[in-house]
């Protein structure tokens, strides 16, 4: 799939990969927009890598061409 394709799955709260990554990363998911402190916080995209917990992830050019993202189940 591309990123285009899985965009409305992750907002419809799915969880995605890419089949092209090869490390410990188990999904990537979007966080809605909420309130920190009092402030608002826009919609952000977390990947969860084994081991390691959350991290913020920001999509590469590569990661926005690629064809090889999927849904986790």
């Amino acid at each position: 799939m591309t990123f285009e394709e899985i965009l409305p799955r992750m907002k419809a709260g799915e969880k995605v990969i890419r089949k092209g990554f090869n490390g410990a990363e188990v999904y990537i998911k979007l966080v809605g927009e909420s309130t920190h402190d009092g402030e608002k916080l826009n919609p952000y995209f977390l990947i969860n890598v084994s081991g390691e917990g959350y991290t913020m992830f920001t999509p590469t050019v590569c990661d926005l061409l690629a064809e090889d993202w999927e849904i986790v189940e």
